[in-house]
């Protein structure tokens, strides 16, 4: 596989008893892509986001990150190889502030985080990266108060920041903007566009006016299967999305 491939899938497929969640997905990401994943509720994104991210394994295919085979690697074997995940659900901690959430994701990508009794708060440099990082994703001046404050749109603005102040090579989205108001959505599609292009990218996400906005490839599901790939103008077009997407015949 050529190293400018990022993530490529071979005939992936899961299932859970007798119920077929993913059923022979193949993809391949080239680096710094930003790559979109949609489809109806049920589809199996979820599911196919979590093979991913090493949450479950495959039942059958295979998964390559970077150009390793990573099918049976744990999952944080695939975070140490620079693959990040954000929820549906906010996962972060609400009683710390802001700050010191960065400062935890920073020393948790270290070798230092094994030296026990060290201070977090010694470390100045960390410090004013993560003070830079939550400046940057809109978070200026609330650094310092406990995240349980924070509204439900600048904990999902958190959640990006943690993700990507330990400078990934692979970012899983997983519906980054469900739960926002307008005027917040705007806000994270302007923060995602803005991210560098080393990152790649590869987002589940129902608003179709941001994933359509940001990918430049786009994979739909429906009941396990790619029915269609392509740039997202072909994919808007495509009657099979209209009808099992789209709700239009």
């Amino acid at each position: 596989m050529s190293a400018a491939v990022a993530l490529e899938l071979a005939d992936v497929r899961k299932t859970f008893g007798g119920v077929h969640a993913v059923e022979g997905v193949s993809m391949r990401v080239a680096a710094g892509e930003r790559r979109a994943i949609i489809g109806p509720n049920g589809a199996g994104k979820t599911t196919l986001f979590s093979c991913l991210a090493g949450a479950l394994r495959p039942t059958s295919g295979r998964i390559a990150l970077f150009g390793r085979d990573v099918t049976t690697v744990a999952e944080h074997r695939r975070a140490a190889m620079g693959v990040r995940r954000t929820y549906q659900i906010t996962n972060v901690f609400p009683r710390l502030s802001a700050v010191d959430n960065v400062l935890l994701a920073l020393h948790g990508t270290r070798r230092r985080k094994w030296v026990m009794h060290r201070s977090v708060d010694g470390d100045v440099a960390a410090r004013e990266r993560a003070v830079e990082t939550l400046h940057r994703f809109g978070l200026e001046g609330r650094g310092e108060i406990p995240v349980r404050t924070l509204s439900y749109g600048e904990r999902r603005q958190l959640e990006l920041a943690l993700a990507l102040v330990t400078e990934p090579r692979l970012l899983l989205l997983d519906e980054p903007a469900a739960g926002l108001a307008p005027a917040e959505r705007a806000r994270l599609a302007e923060t995602l566009a803005g991210i560098d292009r080393r990152v790649t990218i590869v987002l589940i996400e129902h608003d179709m006016k941001i994933a359509l906005a940001l990918a430049d490839h786009v994979t739909v599901l429906h009941r396990g299967r790619v029915i269609v790939e392509g740039p997202p103008g072909v994919v808007q077009r495509d009657p099979q999305v209209r009808e099992v997407y789209l709700g239009q015949g």
